[in-house]
């Protein structure tokens, strides 16, 4: 490890020597950062080729670098010699101007130890490609080492050198007397270009139709920068001392030869005989063996033996090599017309941008995005061009890993994110990002997607294009699991219930609500409820496709194994909502069928938690009263804290739980130390009831007089409330020491004013009516037995109110010998038929028994006015709303106050036959 470690420390070490003794010193260095070295090229392969920036705009460029050591050895004389030749190879590449040649970016600065210059980003020269790697940093870098030319870089990349050739030849009159592969240059994006004017020729006379060239003899004595390379040299250069444009065109064939044959040339030349060699090659070109070109493509082959005629007149000219069919290939077309593009207009781009997207799978990937791709973001300054450029990046990207769409894309695409104007193009641009969202958020760091990305779509969700917000729609929950919880819950939901609520296209309502119900998945339980579900209920529209939508967002949310709603919310929001949109007129059946389907799923689910619920109470109710049975010295202590509501109803009808089965011994253990513990007051306040309940059996019941009914029933009435007062009676005369704990219904005194504590009895106890087991009396006026008395049980002025035990009639019939038969319930007919009127509780005053003219009807007021008073929202009857009469007595029912005089069920005394109260009864008290 030690050993590798020191063996790149003097790697890095020596090439920054090499970098620092080369340019040091250099007038480039004062605007241009030299970086890396990276290939070699030019004549001899004597130029270092360096990466390196502008300082001031950061612009990248090629540092070509000649180091002057490289020439120590020779002498004074030959150094001046190479020196001028390669300055006046730059100079001459300085003042020509073609996309075909080098682009230089800053002219020759010479130095004490160097020759620098700088051009267009340089990824290599051609001879480094083909594996002569002299002058090359070691180790020789993988980029070059591991690179191979694919079948349209060769094409496309011969046809660039031909038009170069041809702009020398016919624009410029001027042959390049030295076309070699180390003179043949590969740009950052992969474009070939001429370098290398060293031993330029310009012709003579310019003017003339055939341009005369005045070729140099060749010189053997000379270094061999101060020559061309022989092995490309066509045989007239040497044999004939004479050239012309055909004689880059016989170099041209050689080069050919050397990129298909693994960059040999056809002939190796032995420079110390150039003479000999030459006359030799010349008699194996006039008879040239099929061998010797096996290696070129089939359809080019024959090009190439023309190019390497020995007759100069027999080689075709560059012009001509551009139109050979082997440069008809559609990759190679298709790069020719990129670099032909500032030439066209608009309307020529568009088409040619619209058949792209077929050509660029066929081409290689490195000619896509180092070649294609930066030609493509420039036209991105042309807002007119971006909605037809965009699809191709976007293809392109598709197959960049991220590290490169982040590098080479990315920075071209985020202006095009924010572009606006114009309105057509935007809504296009819109179109094409969004059908591509899930390669942009895939891509694309998350800084990126919140700053650029996410803003786009909510721009779409508010664009006023229809289609736009519909396709928006309909792709957002293909890449919902790519979006962040914050931004989906706090930006892209609320645009969705917008564009919701404020949309007049029922199309764009309904794919919000599809959108909804496909991006459930992804939010959390409780932000649905608070949010997405009190929102439906704000759709205006009922359309049978919104109520659809509607339910299935409803029917995802209940069934989603993550989501689900509680049961208090099914019970109070969801299904009320439901109902009322399931009978709307616009459902078809089918459609109302799916809504019964869910609300009948919701009622079962309710259904089952709320009854599990409470069988779990009861079940820990059960294990609590075991306990309090069990250790009766504990209850003690219990009584004298104040009930529960459970107590409560324990104490009103026993040992009820949820089956409302009474458990009497129960009820009576836990009373019995209530009687033992009692006051004297207490006592004189059960003294003072007994002798009200006297005065009570001593009245008279109440029946109009006006009213006669048969005999029969005036004395089963009297029956009826002679039972009802021996009731009572029984209840007073019972003894505080041993006698067992009443029924729970039975006759007690009461406050006329409400309370918001429960009632309780004499002996301590929650009281009830029988009807309304969770509830205290209230002061509902039955009409039976009602008169003021003294300070009652919680002293002060109160009303008794002696409260009949309706249990009594079924239950309590076997002291007076009636155990076999059905009570007969008859004699109530004088007292609740339907048009008595009720008794308020100021009309309860002492006063006189009705006299026999007194008919019941003008003594009480009218039925109506008395139904209008149980029945109105004010409150009446000493404080109590009117309405509870019904609440806490099931005979104060509109059913049975509702029927009208002359009803055909009735005799001619309005008095309703017995069996029907009967039936009454039992739907009552089943």
């Amino acid at each position: 490890m030690e050993s590798m470690l020191n063996k790149l420390k003097s790697t890095v070490t020596k090439v920054t020597a090499d970098v620092t003794s080369a340019v040091m010193g250099n007038p480039v260095t004062r605007e241009f950062e030299v970086g890396r070295h990276i290939a070699s090229g030019g004549p001899g392969m004597c130029w270092r080729i360096y990466n390196g920036t502008k300082k001031s705009t950061k612009q990248e460029v090629a540092v070509f670098v000649f180091d002057k050591k490289m020439i120590d050895k020779y002498q004074k004389f030959e150094k001046d010699q190479i020196i001028d030749s390669l300055k006046r190879g730059v100079q001459q590449l300085t003042r020509l101007r073609h996309p075909r040649l080098l682009t230089v970016q800053h002219p020759l600065e010479e130095s004490r130890d160097c020759l620098a210059f700088c051009t267009e980003p340089v990824f290599a020269s051609l001879s480094n490609v083909l594996g002569q790697w002299d002058n090359l940093p070691s180790p020789v870098p993988n980029d070059i080492k591991e690179y191979k030319l694919y079948d349209v870089e060769t094409k496309y990349g011969l046809l660039q050198i031909s038009e170069g050739l041809s702009f020398l030849h016919s624009g410029v009159k001027m042959v390049h007397g030295n076309l070699c592969p180390e003179n043949i240059i590969l740009n950052k994006s992969g474009a070939w270009k001429i370098m290398g004017f060293d031993f330029s020729i310009s012709s003579t006379n310019p003017s003339d139709a055939e341009p005369k060239y005045t070729c140099k003899e060749w010189e053997p004595n000379l270094p061999p920068l101060c020559l061309p390379n022989p092995e490309y040299l066509a045989p007239e250069y040497i044999l004939s001392v004479s050239c012309d444009s055909a004689s880059d065109m016989y170099s041209l064939g050689v080069v050919m030869h050397a990129i298909f044959n693994e960059g040999k040339p056809v002939f190796q030349v032995n420079k110390h005989d150039i003479f000999k060699s030459f006359s030799r090659q010349l008699d194996q070109l006039s008879s040239m063996s099929p061998a010797l070109l096996n290696k070129i493509p089939d359809d080019v082959r024959e090009h190439v033996k023309m190019l390497l005629s020995v007759t100069p007149n027999v080689r075709p000219d560059a012009d001509q090599m551009t139109k050979i069919p082997f440069f008809d290939d559609v990759g190679a077309v298709t790069l020719q017309y990129f670099d032909s593009l500032f030439q066209r207009d608009n309307l020529q781009k568009s088409q040619f941008y619209k058949g792209l997207p077929k050509v660029l799978p066929k081409l290689p990937k490195r000619v896509v995005v180092y070649r294609i791709l930066p030609a493509l973001t420039s036209e991105f300054v042309n807002p007119d061009m971006v909605p037809f450029v965009l699809p191709n990046v976007l293809l392109i990207a598709e197959e960049c890993t991220k590290e490169e769409y982040v590098r080479l894309i990315l920075p071209d695409l985020s202006p095009v994110f924010k572009q606006q104007e114009p309105i057509q193009a935007s809504n296009m641009i819109l179109l094409i990002f969004l059908q591509k969202m899930d390669l942009l958020l895939t891509k694309t760091p998350p800084e990126d997607i919140k700053n650029s990305v996410l803003p786009m779509v909510y721009r779409a969700l508010e664009a006023p294009s229809v289609q736009i917000q519909e396709l928006c729609l309909n792709i957002i929950p293909t890449f919902a699991n790519l979006i962040d919880y914050p931004s989906m819950k706090n930006s892209l939901i609320p645009r969705i219930k917008s564009a919701c609520l404020q949309t007049s296209s029922l199309a764009v309502r309904v794919n919000s609500l599809v959108c909804l119900g496909k991006i459930l998945e992804y939010l959390d339980k409780w932000y649905v409820i608070d949010e997405i579900l009190p929102f439906l209920q704000q759709i205006p529209s009922r359309e049978p496709a919104v109520l659809m939508g509607i339910l299935g967002i409803y029917k995802c949310t209940f069934s989603h194994k993550k989501l689900g709603i509680p049961k208090e919310h099914l019970a109070t929001k969801s299904l009320p909502h439901l109902v009322s949109l399931s009978i709307d007129n616009n459902l078809n059946l089918n459609q109302f069928n799916s809504f019964m389907v869910v609300i009948r799923d919701m009622l079962s689910r309710m259904e089952n938690e709320h009854k599990t619920k409470l069988e779990q109470l009861h079940v820990m109710q059960e294990q609590q009263r075991s306990i309090n049975i069990t250790n009766p010295g504990n209850q003690s202590e219990e009584t004298k804290s104040p009930p529960s509501s459970g107590n409560q109803i324990d104490d009103i009808f026993g040992s009820t739980g949820v089956n409302g089965k009474e458990n009497g011994s129960a009820a009576a253990a836990t009373s019995q130390p209530n009687r033992m513990s009692l006051t004297l007051e207490e006592k004189q306040r059960l003294a003072k009831e007994q002798e009200q309940a006297a005065k009570l059996r001593s009245q008279q019941p109440l029946a109009p007089q006006t009213i006669k009914p048969a005999t029969t029933t005036n004395s089963q009435t009297k029956d009826l409330t002679s039972s009802l007062l021996n009731n009572m009676t029984s209840l007073n005369s019972l003894s505080l020491a041993n006698t067992a704990r009443p029924a729970p219904v039975q006759g007690t005194t009461i406050s006329a004013f409400p309370s918001s504590s429960p009632m309780v009895g004499p002996m301590g106890a929650p009281v009830s009516n029988g009807f309304n087991p969770p509830m205290g009396f209230h002061a509902g006026g039955m009409g039976m037995g009602i008169r003021p008395t003294g300070p009652g049980l919680y002293g002060g002025m109160a009303t008794t109110t002696s409260t009949p035990n309706f249990g009594a009639l079924t239950q309590n019939q076997a002291p007076i010998g009636q155990t076999n038969k059905s009570p007969d319930l008859s004699a109530l007919d004088n007292l609740f038929t339907p048009n008595k009127p009720k008794v308020t509780l100021n009309q309860m005053g002492p006063t006189a028994a009705p006299g026999p003219n007194t008919p019941w009807l003008n003594q009480f007021g009218s039925a109506q006015n008395a139904q209008t008073q149980m029945q109105g929202a004010t409150v009446g009857m000493g404080g109590v709303p009117s309405g509870f009469g019904m609440q806490a007595n099931p005979f104060f029912s509109p059913q049975n106050f509702s029927q009208p005089a002359a009803a055909p069920s009735m005799n001619q005394s309005g008095i309703k036959h017995s069996a029907s109260v009967n039936n009454d009864l039992k739907d009552l008290f089943g």
